[in-house]
């Protein structure tokens, strides 16, 4: 045999030996050479002593809570329009600021409104003149008419006269209180005390009649608005109590049903559900909060969290059965107060031990 030949059979040699030891080594971790227990459990050495803390299983009906998105809203919203078309020259707030009611908002451009000011007040001027002129006739007509001096005709000519430049006047009158109006609408100010929330326009801006330059709300009487599914939106009631979760200041508190939308979003298929808020120091429009709700039940096992056991990332409890503790591997789902729900590994009417719990 060649010396390759021989290097050959060697590392053939080794190389089924190193199969043969892997398969023994499988067939010894199978339990093939040991005696076998079920799995999922491991018996305990024997304990004459039965432990004092134990609990049964214990199958209930337990709610799904379930938590939809919302926004912190004012119940009093005003967008800040003006009533005609000027350029704005200036805005005095921005987002966030705090306004009193008469604040002022913005200035609009009044050149336009003031020149027909100017016109109006030019023509009451001359409105009153011949008001005034017109009534001179009148009464010199009458004087004549007294003395027979002027006819008939003429003297109710002259009344007419009269009367139709006094009416000029009071419309002259009429135009100019309309203009003053549109300059002071050039101004717009706060209706209310609150905060701003937009700033939609920036001076240079082209204002149009009914578009909005700012958003106000007020502080008080705030709402959580959420869209919630409408299969779980029925069973919302208006005056219900709810629980309202404000991460943003790490807040959880009963709140009450304020407002249902009655219709349904058929992109989304949800409701709007409006909640009213309790004075919350530091809660703000814009806040992002959660409605929980409990929209339907599951059938669920529950033992003490006292009794679950964490090994690495392996949940263990101790099952009592005829005198003998078992170590049993199970997995575990939400907690509910002390207890936990158990998704596999046990059954109802079992007893597990429970164990102080350790200081974290």
């Amino acid at each position: 045999m060649s010396v390759t030949e021989s290097k050959n059979t060697n590392k053939i040699l080794a190389i089924s030996a190193a199969v043969l030891a892997l398969i023994l080594l499988l067939l010894y971790m199978q339990g093939s050479f040991v005696s076998k227990v079920p799995p999922g459990q491991s018996p305990q050495a024997g304990d004459s002593n039965p432990p004092s803390n134990t609990a049964v299983v214990e199958k209930r009906q337990i709610d799904d809570i379930l938590a939809w998105p919302g926004t912190v809203k004012s119940r009093t919203v005003a967008n800040i329009a003006p009533k005609m078309t000027a350029r704005i020259l200036e805005i005095k707030v921005n987002a966030g600021d705090k306004v009193k009611k008469g604040d002022a908002i913005a200035l609009l451009d009044e050149r336009d409104v003031k020149a027909q000011e100017n016109a109006a007040l030019a023509a009451l001027a001359s409105a009153k003149a011949q008001a005034s002129r017109a009534q001179a006739d009148e009464q010199r007509t009458r004087s004549l008419y007294g003395k027979e001096a002027a006819t008939r005709e003429s003297f109710d000519a002259a009344v007419a006269r009269a009367k139709e430049a006094q009416a000029a006047v009071s419309q002259a009158n009429s135009v100019i209180t309309e203009i003053r109006t549109h300059l002071s609408d050039t101004h717009l100010v706060a209706p209310f005390d609150g905060i701003v929330v937009k700033r939609l326009k920036e001076p240079g801006d082209m204002a149009l009649p009914g578009v909005p330059v700012v958003t106000l709300q007020t502080p008080q009487g705030l709402r959580l608005e959420a869209d919630v599914p409408n299969t779980c939106a029925g069973r919302y009631s208006i005056g219900m109590d709810v629980k309202v979760r404000i991460d943003t200041l790490d807040v959880t508190t009963q709140a009450q049903i304020d407002e249902i939308s009655p219709e349904v979003d058929p992109q989304t298929r949800t409701q709007l559900i409006k909640v009213a808020l309790p004075a919350i120091e530091g809660l703000q429009p814009g806040y992002f909060g959660w409605l929980e709700q409990a929209c339907g039940q599951h059938e669920a096992l529950l033992i003490p969290a006292s009794a679950v056991q964490h090994i690495g990332q392996l949940e263990i409890v101790k099952v009592l059965s005829d005198g003998r503790q078992l170590t049993r591997h199970i997995r575990t789902g939400k907690s509910f107060g002390d207890q936990v729900e158990v998704i596999s590994g046990l059954h109802a009417g079992e007893t597990v031990i429970t164990h102080p719990q350790q200081a974290q």
